[in-house]
């Protein structure tokens, strides 16, 4: 079940967190530079594992962190593997590629609870009103809460019912 909430998504309760990336994302600036700040090894993980395996848009990358947070790295935006080169746009078709192998990850039934941003539309440059439809067609009918932090406010935990 999808609940939008209002507060930092730092604070959550929930046992994962998914967020947008890119597959040369350098992890500074959003959402991604603040996970970047609270688990370094994240950040530091996800670089070995992008010289390693050159991933594409449209995958995802989970990293498993202290406490037993699961960061789930959902590869939305375009961006190429070379030196100096920043991370490009979100698109619908890699958002929906992502969502799906979140959900197949999701039903494995580790993860009891998900928080998430308003995917892809801070450095992804994508509109809300059209990925918001795409969260509730792959995650809507999931059996755990899945909380959408939709509105920021820092320092402030959100009311995430059933947490």
């Amino acid at each position: 079940m999808i609940h939008e909430v209002n507060g930092d998504i730092l604070l959550t309760k929930a046992q994962a967190v998914a967020h947008g990336v890119a597959p040369n994302d350098h992890f500074d600036s959003g959402l991604a530079m603040a996970l970047r700040e609270q688990w370094p090894a994240m950040a530091k993980d996800f670089r070995h594992y992008a010289h390693q395996t050159h991933p594409k848009p449209g995958e995802i990358w989970v990293w498993s962190g202290v406490g037993g947070i699961r960061i789930f790295n959902l590869l939305t935006q375009e961006g190429e593997h070379g030196h100096g080169t920043r991370p490009g746009r979100a698109t619908l078709a890699n958002v929906g590629h992502c969502l799906r192998r979140l959900r197949h990850a999701l039903e494995s039934g580790e993860v009891k609870s998900l928080a998430m941003p308003k995917l892809s539309t801070g450095v992804g440059g994508m509109e809300w009103s059209d990925v918001r439809p795409l969260i509730a067609q792959y995650l809507g009918d999931l059996p755990i809460p899945i909380y959408l932090y939709t509105t920021y406010a820092k320092g402030q935990q959100a009311n995430e019912p059933g947490a």
